[in-house]
């Protein structure tokens, strides 16, 4: 009887660490964040719940209730095999049905954390169970169904440990982020190393793996990986990686509030900072591309009286920027040649990248040639040679660095397998600007059949529906075939492709971007070009 009692509530606190572990996935995914975890929960319940996991909570519960009010009291042995039995197979299925993912779950120390405490929380509600039927019945086994439909009833809520966790977790993790940042707030300032800080809506990790490049020519260059742009990640590579052997330290600063910049422009302690962009992305947490420009401008407040502001003079937010700072400011750009500092003339943007001249008020013209993939990059490396020019790199130096710029990954990347099929990977973070930056590249592939696979454009507030509504009209006029993913999501983008008359029988709309690769091997032959625009997370997959 105990070895049957002990089965069944080890396969159930496995089912309810399977659970959990899934769910700790999703809150990693969402960057630790609570409110947007539940809000995540809220919306996807039928990828929370599956449809096994329904049935088996469903009939437990019903076999439960039956039980209280057909045999309260006796002890029956059938009862609890079905039980055990129950549960096993729901397990079996649960691990069989594990989900393809795009970004697996890691288990950081916060993580370890997190799932720690949320089986934890388990463990103490079973055993206060327990407490509660024993001191009520004095008599567990005999009510075993009554115990087993309270367990089922937590199994089904267990997502909300991870919550209660977060919450349970929150006083630890500041502390230990605490520690993480004044170490490296303090670390950098010990150094006599010149930090440069870049921030904006968009077009800031390519400008900042751009700088780093050029810098390169002359400089010993430490600059953040990837897009590690919060405070804590930032911190880590100061407290792991930086060191007396660099000259240059190049950050870039996220943000998705009021404040976020003023944070991670007091730990890097920039001397230069550039703003590359304000447009309409993280809308829906910022509510007005006024509170947007604020935050960017929190870099600019934090340069030191002798500090060095760039500005990207093209962009009409960031102009209003430039009217309020009195330190001394740089302007570049390739519309406003007349007021610009840096700009860039005799422009050829073709399908194997640019070619221009390079224009610094302060040094003089030079021809550049960059393999980089449209206009807005050479607006990036217009902010890039802004730089340069302030730490005193010459003309030469600065167009050899150009010459050796490397697409940076998942952003208008070129990839040539050699099977006669190009494919443009643009699969990071899109927004408005550089969705249509992304399309005017693959017009340029003049002689060969167009395709885009996208899930659209995400956080962008009120003006998300109209935003993807003239994605899908460029996108009519541009492309041969559209694979749209998400069917709800995606319908904005299919009412501004039907505005255009588009070929309904080139368009396809899946759920998962699985889905989409199988359709796209059918349907690519030679001489194709495949854009793979933005890249949802597995939080967005509609299944």
């Amino acid at each position: 009887m105990y070895f049957i009692i002990i089965s069944y509530l080890v396969v159930w606190f496995l089912l309810c660490a399977f659970k959990l572990k899934k769910s700790l996935h999703i809150i990693q995914l969402e960057d630790y964040n609570s409110e947007k975890f539940i809000s995540w929960m809220e919306g996807n319940r039928d990828r929370l719940h599956r449809k096994n996991d329904i049935s088996y909570i469903s009939t437990l519960v019903v076999f439960s209730l039956f039980y209280i009010f057909m045999a309260l009291g006796e002890l029956i042995l059938g009862y609890i095999w079905v039980y055990v039995a129950m549960s096993l197979i729901n397990l079996l299925i649960n691990i069989r049905l594990k989900e393809e993912q795009k970004k697996p779950l890691v288990f950081t120390p916060r993580a370890k954390r997190l799932y720690g405490i949320s089986l934890s929380l388990v463990l103490i509600d079973l055993l206060i169970t327990f407490f509660i039927v024993h001191i009520i019945t004095k008599d567990v086994l005999a009510y075993l169904p009554v115990w087993a439909g309270v367990l089922t009833i937590i199994y089904y809520f267990s997502p909300y440990y991870i919550y209660g966790a977060s919450y349970i977790a929150k006083p630890i993790e500041k502390n230990i982020n605490k520690k993480y940042y004044e170490a490296a707030f303090q670390k950098i300032r010990d150094t006599n190393i010149k930090s440069i800080g870049i921030t904006g809506s968009y077009g800031k990790t390519s400008t900042k793996f751009i700088l780093a490049t050029i810098l390169k020519e002359k400089y010993s260059v430490l600059n953040t990986p990837e897009s590690y742009n919060t405070p804590m990640g930032i911190s880590k590579v100061i407290n792991n990686q930086l060191n007396e052997d660099y000259d240059i330290f190049i950050a870039e600063l996220g943000a998705t509030k009021i404040g976020d910049i003023d944070e991670v422009a007091k730990l890097t302690n920039p001397k230069i900072g550039i703003i590359t962009s304000i447009g309409p992305c993280h809308l829906e947490s910022f509510k007005s591309i006024d509170n947007i420009a604020r935050t960017k401008y929190e870099l600019i407040e934090n340069l030191p009286t002798d500090g060095i502001a760039i500005f990207n003079y093209d962009n009409d937010q960031v102009k209003k920027l430039v009217d309020k700072t009195f330190k001394e400011k740089i302007l570049y750009g390739i519309e406003s040649i007349e007021e610009a500092h840096v700009f860039a003339t005799n422009i050829d943007v073709d399908n194997t990248g640019s070619s221009f001249s390079l224009c610094i008020n302060s040094l003089g013209v030079v021809d550049c040639k960059t393999k980089l993939l449209g206009q807005h990059n050479i607006l990036n490396i217009l902010a890039a040679a802004s730089v340069a020019s302030v730490l005193g790199m010459s003309l030469e130096e600065i167009a050899r660095g150009i010459s050796k710029l490397e697409a940076v990954e998942h952003r208008l990347q070129l990839i040539d397998q050699g099977t006669g099929v190009l494919v443009i990977d643009d699969a990071f973070n899109s927004n408005p600007a550089g969705a249509k930056a992304a399309l005017d590249v693959l017009n340029s592939f003049i002689d060969r059949r167009k395709i885009i696979v996208t899930p659209g454009m995400i956080e962008l507030g009120e003006i998300e529906d109209q935003s993807n509504e003239e994605f899908g009209e460029n996108i009519a006029a541009v492309c041969d075939i559209a694979i749209l993913i998400g069917k709800k999501r995606t319908i904005p983008i299919q009412r501004g492709m039907r505005k255009h008359n588009f070929n309904e029988d080139n368009l396809y709309v899946v759920n998962s971007l699985n889905e989409a690769t199988e359709i796209l091997k059918t349907l690519t032959r030679v001489k194709d070009v495949v854009l793979f625009e933005n890249d949802l997370p597995d939080t967005y997959d509609e299944k």
